[in-house]
């Protein structure tokens, strides 16, 4: 097998802690649900996955590795990540209050919004590389691994961020009939979206 059965045994609940602990990419679901409503924000969910199995693939080809023992390109990546959430801030506070049936922005747009966060994320590159090579077999072919692992991640961040997304898209559809309730989603979205670049800009290196 791929995989040791055992190893996958292992790492499948604690994958699904992982996913169920609050963190960048619950949050940026959370404010996208709020700002664009359900569809987007699984949308955004299924492409933070896509990201992330773009991680486990570059640590299994030893990439990862390569990246993060530079602290230049890590900084450089940090920065562009922090550049691009502010953006989205800013695009959020500018939302103008909607019918409950108008899509803020399509399906297609949001993946990629969250294929790009994934992949700005330095800490991701550091928690892949921390996390997934301890449930790794050196005597079996290591990418196949990497990528097994990646997978059972992926899919359960998917479900778990997608849902936080989705209900709160359900709920700021709800109010955006009011444009005072429309401005305060707006607003709520952009503090969610400055708040964690404020958090990857005060990252520090382990």
């Amino acid at each position: 097998m791929i995989v040791d059965p055992l190893m996958l045994l292992a790492f499948v609940p604690a994958g699904l802690a992982l996913n169920l602990t609050p963190g960048a990419d619950m949050m940026f679901c959370l404010g996208l649900g709020l700002r664009a409503g359900p569809r987007p924000a699984l949308a955004a969910s299924a492409g933070i996955s896509a990201g992330g199995m773009v991680h486990v693939t570059l640590a299994g080809l030893g990439l990862a590795a390569a990246i993060a023992a530079q602290p230049v390109v890590l900084d450089v990546i940090r920065w562009l990540g922090v550049s691009y959430l502010l953006w989205l801030a800013w695009g959020a506070l500018r939302m103008a209050p909607l019918r409950p049936d108008a899509p803020v922005l399509s399906v297609g747009r949001a993946f990629r919004e969250g294929v790009l966060v994934n992949l700005l994320n330095p800490k991701v590159i550091l928690f892949v590389l921390a996390f997934v090579p301890q449930f790794i077999d050196p005597t079996r072919a290591i990418l196949p691994q990497f990528l097994i692992f990646g997978l059972v991640l992926a899919v359960g961040g998917f479900v778990i961020n997608g849902a936080v997304g989705v209900f709160a898209g359900g709920l700021g559809r709800r109010l955006t009939t009011s444009p005072r309730f429309a401005r305060g989603l707006g607003i709520a979205s952009a503090t969610i979206f400055a708040a964690l670049a404020a958090r990857l800009a005060l990252m520090q290196r382990s």
